[in-house]
């Protein structure tokens, strides 16, 4: 009962996959990475400045939101109620507080957190205006960030909060935004860490996988995947050829490979072929920002609740279906991922392995 096959592909239970979401909440995950918030400014149009050929607004409000490998913690905790910590850097300044208290509103552990005084706490601000007869449009971003690496010193004490946090999650996800937190030594330290205690380690990478070797797993998009091997995926003969250099290249054992509109593909070492999920909405999607945060997310979750790589991978197609639906870094938790999933007519799609 719950048993389905899926034309062309494996036999997969509805039934198992409902009781893997229902786990959701219970690993702790801890997350190592590039820390910022995005601060979203509103204002009015009033006029063209005389000053400038620029418009003049007058502001309406102000909202700060978890960004970058903050907004992958933000979903980790919408999902499993909060028993997520995070590991990152902030600097000494007006901003570093309002990430602090986000976090806490998030119920996100900020106790490995570290405060680097030679870096600004990283911040994207973006300006967006409207007037009666228009939507809101952003008219300009202003990023705060420092993308280069951290001294010994704050290199040594994030390794040493890594050190006495990694034994207290049951997986740890390393997210990679290119702001300078994630050295080789970082890296390394962490895998390290991860395999003594026998922790779960996923990787959401977007360039130089070659440095992320010995993690269990890892979860690029098409794009950055075909520069790490030199050739574009035009086929499943060049998908799989991909996916194979990958996990040779990286010695990981699971791939999540996201590939837009052509849905995911989950490759396992050892085995010849790959399983193919299809995108399960076409149809309402408003805002692909921060889907990825809610791929790596929920499918961590799922690994570190005992999923089949491919049933967790489903489960982090369905959490993406949801927040494409909203504008903005969204965020879904274990009800709606099932309310989502009773209604999808599994006939009209095709999973393959």
């Amino acid at each position: 009962m719950g048993q389905e096959h899926i034309a062309g592909g494996f036999d997969f239970d509805k039934q198992k996959l409902k009781a893997c979401i229902e786990k959701l909440n219970q690993p702790k995950v801890l997350i190592i990475g590039d820390m910022g918030i995005d601060e979203m400014i509103y204002g009015e149009t009033e006029r063209i400045s005389r000053e400038a050929p620029v418009l003049i607004l007058r502001h309406s409000n102000t909202k700060i939101i978890l960004g970058q490998a903050a907004n992958a913690a933000n979903n980790l905790a919408s999902i499993n109620g909060g028993k997520v910590s995070a590991i990152g850097l902030y600097g000494n300044d007006y901003y570093a507080p309002m990430l602090l208290e986000a976090f806490k509103k998030s119920g996100i552990n900020t106790d490995f957190m570290v405060q680097d005084d030679n870096r600004p706490t990283t911040v994207k601000s973006r300006i967006s205006g409207s007037s009666f007869h228009s939507v809101t449009q952003q008219v300009v971003r202003l990023d705060r960030l420092n993308q280069e690496p951290p001294c010994k010193e704050v290199e040594d004490r994030l390794i040493n909060n890594i050190e006495k946090a990694v034994p207290l999650h049951d997986a740890v996800i390393l997210s990679d935004y290119n702001c300078g937190l994630l050295t080789d030594r970082v890296i390394q330290s962490t895998v390290e860490i991860c395999k003594k205690h026998n922790k779960i380690l996923v990787a959401d990478v977007q360039k130089d996988m070659y440095r992320y070797k010995g993690v269990y797993a890892l979860t690029p998009n098409q794009p950055d995947s075909e520069k790490a091997v030199g050739y574009f995926i035009r086929d499943a003969k060049t998908l799989n050829s991909a996916g194979a250099d990958i996990l040779d290249l990286t010695e990981a054992k699971v791939l999540l490979l996201t590939r837009g509109a052509e849905g995911m593909a989950v490759f396992e070492s050892g085995k010849t072929e790959h399983t193919d999920v299809p995108v399960f909405n076409k149809t309402s999607v408003f805002d692909v920002t921060g889907a990825g945060d809610t791929v790596v997310a929920s499918f961590t979750l799922a690994l570190a609740s005992g999923a089949e790589p491919k049933y967790a991978a489903i489960i982090g197609n369905i959490a993406a279906s949801i927040v494409i639906r909203s504008f903005g870094c969204a965020t879904t938790s274990i009800e709606e991922i099932l309310r989502n999933l009773n209604k999808l007519d599994m006939d009209n799609y095709t999973i393959k392995a």
